[in-house]
């Protein structure tokens, strides 16, 4: 604030700097035009020999006509007969062209005298204005700036105060409400102002940005939670076999102990392996895709060969079928669907490859109770389990749906489930998009 109100005093005193500059200029150069055609006109009068006395003069002015000597041909009929209004070694600069000050007590007059000079042959004709009047014309400006600068400069710098002071209220409110968020005084959202200005836009901006951020603490802090209960489990569980191998001492059937830590500590290490998976996929520039082309006919055959047939059966087209993306990544989606399938499957697990206009269409399909309407969007959520009761051991950690959505949506496809195309169970659709035939794959 301080700093624009003395730019603001600096501007206007250069401005009435220049004001009065600029009238003084003008002024003088009007006195000089006047003096100078009635020099030239004396001038003209004087080369035709027809030379009055007094002389002819137009304006305040006073006109000598001084010969070669220095000596007054002519006058006007208030002006000096005898003696020159400039000194002999003045002549030379205002026969050149130079228009003179000199001061009014030669003229016995007061103030400045404005002299110029025009030749007229051997001649000079000189002809003296008074400044007087134009100088205290400029010195009345002058004073009066002096008198009111001070004044404006007090009345501007209240109304920048007001002005500034209203339009920086909004800010400051934001500020104090910043504040009182990160103190944690108060939830997370800043007052929006009364007028719908920038200043609103900004508020808004700021609260979305601010409820985004909520979000994903509340995202993160549900899902460390989660992860930290999954954890629990296996360690619990690996923690009380030892207890008890150890209370019982050379009774402990150790390798059957070690089998049971095992398979805990394998599922530890999918878990983990699931978690760090889902945690690179909430940071989209943590790792980029390493996209090469993919046939999905070779993956989904491929993949089935790790289970037994029945349950699993595989239906691929003749012709490939081709995307962009990790084969990893693809196969570990198939594969997720395919091990939800066979957990819950009566009879029957089939998967199937075609062709869905810009997408390939990869789907999984069972006989099993299927899933109800109103759950097949939950069930994509991390750590989401619709049969509470069920073993942990054998339902997984409710992470396997949720990899699949984040690895689909990575790849720029999409991932649906629906009821069985016959009977009961359920069917997941998985749609990733087309891509051209590689020229190395012939």
């Amino acid at each position: 604030m301080l700093i624009g109100v003395a730019g603001l005093a600096g501007g206007l005193a250069v401005g009435g700097v220049v004001m009065v500059y600029a009238l003084a200029l003008a002024l003088q150069s009007t006195a000089d035009s006047e003096a100078r055609q009635s020099a030239e006109g004396v001038a003209a009068m004087v080369e035709a020999n027809q030379m009055p006395q007094p002389l002819p003069v137009i304006g305040e002015v006073r006109v000598q006509v001084v010969d070669d000597r220095h000596r007054v041909l002519a006058a006007s009929i208030d002006a000096d007969r005898l003696v020159p209004v400039l000194y002999p070694e003045e002549m030379p600069r205002a026969r050149a062209g130079e228009s003179l000050f000199i001061p009014g007590d030669r003229l016995g007059i007061r103030g400045p005298v404005r002299v110029v000079a025009e030749p007229a042959g051997s001649d000079t004709v000189l002809v003296a204005k008074s400044m007087a009047d134009l100088t205290q014309s400029v010195r009345l400006l002058r004073n009066i700036l002096l008198i009111a600068f001070p004044v404006l400069l007090v009345a501007l710098a209240a109304v920048a105060w007001r002005v500034i002071g209203l339009t920086l209220r909004p800010v400051e409110a934001l500020r104090t409400g910043a504040e009182e968020i990160t103190g944690g005084a108060r939830p997370g959202q800043l007052p929006l102002p009364d007028s719908h200005d920038e200043i609103h836009r900004l508020a808004v901006t700021l609260n979305g940005m601010l409820d985004r951020l909520e979000a994903a603490r509340a995202r993160q802090r549900a899902f460390v939670a989660d992860a930290a209960h999954e954890l629990r489990s296996p360690l619990t569980n690996m923690r009380t076999q030892l207890e008890v191998a150890q209370r019982l001492g050379d009774r402990t059937d150790w390798p059957a102990v070690a089998d049971d830590l095992l398979l805990d500590t394998q599922r530890l290490s999918r878990l983990v392996d699931d978690l760090l998976l889902l945690a690179r996929a909430d940071d989209a520039g943590a790792r980029a895709l390493r996209t090469v082309p993919v046939e999905l006919g070779e993956l989904v055959t491929a993949l089935a060969e790790r289970y037994a047939s029945p349950p699993v059966t595989v239906a691929v087209p003749d012709d490939p079928l081709w995307t962009s993306g990790e084969p990893e990544a693809l196969a570990r989606v198939v594969g997720n669907l395919v091990d939800n399938a066979v957990r819950h499957t009566r009879s029957t697990v089939r998967v199937e490859v075609g062709g869905d206009g810009p997408y390939h269409l990869v789907t999984v399909s069972d006989d099993g109770p299927g899933i109800p309407v109103a759950d097949r969007q939950r069930v994509f959520d991390r750590f989401t389990r619709l049969d509470d009761a069920r073993a942990r051991d054998g339902g997984g950690a409710g992470l396997g749906l949720a990899i699949v959505r984040e690895l689909v949506r990575r790849h720029g496809g999409s991932v649906r489930l629906a009821d069985a195309t016959s009977g009961p169970g359920l069917r997941a659709e998985v749609r990733l998009p087309a891509a051209s035939c590689p020229e190395n794959s012939f």
